[in-house]
């Protein structure tokens, strides 16, 4: 499909990260943009702000007339939408260009030379460390972010169309339409059981997406991929050693298959984030970036929304906001907070996200949050599924080491939990709409400081 003969392009969930971020890029690109999400939130009043016109009920008659003219209007959805959408069935039914997020992404970046960021974690983080270190490096790059650069307060850098920065999402094996020319995979944990059945049909899908990379490979040392290597604290063929933590920041001294460079600034907490600067940095530096510039970039570089954000930091209480909604995910929060803090109590506050995912990873989930001095339950965040039967937030806080503080809370209760709470440092984690309960317990702790 040549995306160039397409005037209209509509979308169908357009409130999601990856899909605000093509929606985005379609508006500054002279498109005329409009579409349909279920929730109103900053994302989608941005992109209202550059034009582009939302409604939020499920309705065929808020779209205008001139996005149902099926010769020069794209249609595009999120697997996340139901089958039975009102709007998706009425373009699929009436011969419209309907297509995944994923098949558009791959459209766009097909004739680009495509730098890929995948893997179960991570990936959000490293691409948009990439995509940041080739602005500040004055490589003209489009960068599709799935998170918020703190930078650039986008989950879009644009640039031209002849090098794009893609975060390359395994979830409904989406990846697999992309054609990248350098990419890296950061972790093959299993996940998305609900789609992939098995953790050996992920890892397949892995080799698959690896498979399609027509220049270089780089993996996280240990996976069972073929490629360039990287690591921390051990040899690999770009790893970082030496790494200490000064003045709030980490200092580490980086080797490449060719170079060495020493004291390398980065401000993000947490190992695993020096881990993923590094993946960053050996893209980059393949793609022919220096180091001198790459590790100039390293030092300005501010973070991702919802990734260890800080959004109360004073001398009596520090409250963090984290997308965690992993196992793996929430050891590498705990880790980076104790860390940082290793004298302080520390309350965590989760919200479950999915319950088939609940249900694979219970004693895995249970495992991780019993690390914390306090916990706070949330109910499941359903998302995009039904109950299943005994799986509940009552269920998982069952297997949770007994010796710690936990409860169960409501949504309506929230604020007012955690504000009882006397542990200093407070971290709320999950993928579902907690996030959107962070403003109201910062000011429900702010009144109270």
């Amino acid at each position: 499909m040549n995306l160039k003969n397409q005037h209209n392009i509509y979308f169908i969930g357009i409130g999601g990260i990856g899909m605000s971020a093509l929606a985005r890029y379609f508006a500054m690109n002279g498109k005329n943009v409009a579409g349909f999400d279920r929730v109103q939130t900053k994302i989608t009043d941005d992109l209202v702000k550059i034009g582009v016109t939302i409604h939020y009920q499920e309705s065929l008659e808020s779209i205008s007339d001139e996005f149902k003219n099926s010769e020069n209007t794209l249609v595009v959805y999120t697997p996340a939408i139901p089958k039975n959408n009102i709007e998706l069935l009425f373009f699929k039914e009436n011969g419209f260009s309907v297509m995944k997020r994923a098949e558009v992404l791959g459209e766009i970046t097909k004739n680009t030379i495509c730098l890929a960021v995948a893997g179960t974690h991570g990936k959000t983080t490293t691409s948009t460390i990439l995509g940041h270190i080739l602005k500040e490096s004055g490589v003209n790059a489009t960068s599709f972010l799935g998170g918020i650069s703190e930078n650039y307060n986008s989950n879009l850098i644009l640039g031209g169309d002849e090098i794009s920065v893609v975060e390359s999402d395994e979830f409904d094996r989406s990846f697999l339409k992309l054609s990248p020319n350098i990419a890296c995979v950061t972790s093959m944990d299993a996940d998305h059981l609900d789609i992939y059945g098995e953790a050996s049909a992920l890892e397949n899908s892995f080799k698959e997406f690896a498979s399609l990379v027509s220049d270089t490979l780089i993996v996280y040392k240990g996976l069972p991929l073929e490629g360039l290597t990287y690591a921390i604290n051990e040899k690999a063929d770009y790893y970082a050693d030496n790494i200490k933590i000064s003045n709030g920041l980490y200092v580490f001294d980086v080797k490449t298959p060719t170079e060495i460079i020493t004291n390398v600034q980065f401000h993000l907490p947490g190992k695993h984030n020096v881990l993923n600067a590094v993946a960053a940095l050996a893209i980059a530096n393949n793609f022919g970036v220096p180091l001198y510039s790459i590790a100039k970039a390293l030092t300005s570089f501010k973070g991702v929304q919802r990734r260890f954000s800080y959004r109360i930091k004073t001398a009596n209480l520090v409250l963090i906001d984290d997308y965690a909604h992993h196992p793996t995910e929430i050891n590498a929060v705990i880790n980076s907070v104790r860390e940082m803090y290793p004298n302080d109590k520390i309350l965590g506050v989760f919200q479950p996200h999915l319950f088939s995912r609940t249900q694979d990873f219970a004693d895995d989930f249970a495992k991780s949050l019993s690390q914390f001095d306090e916990l706070i339950l949330l109910p499941i965040y359903p998302a995009r599924e039904l109950p299943i039967e005994g799986v509940t937030s009552k269920w998982l806080l069952s297997k949770i080491d007994g010796n710690i503080n936990k409860k169960i809370v409501s949504k309506e209760d929230l604020a007012q939990n955690i504000k009882l709470s006397k542990a200093r440092i407070k971290i709320m984690i999950g993928a579902g709409d907690i996030g959107k309960m962070v403003n109201e317990v910062v000011k429900e702790l702010k009144d109270e400081n």
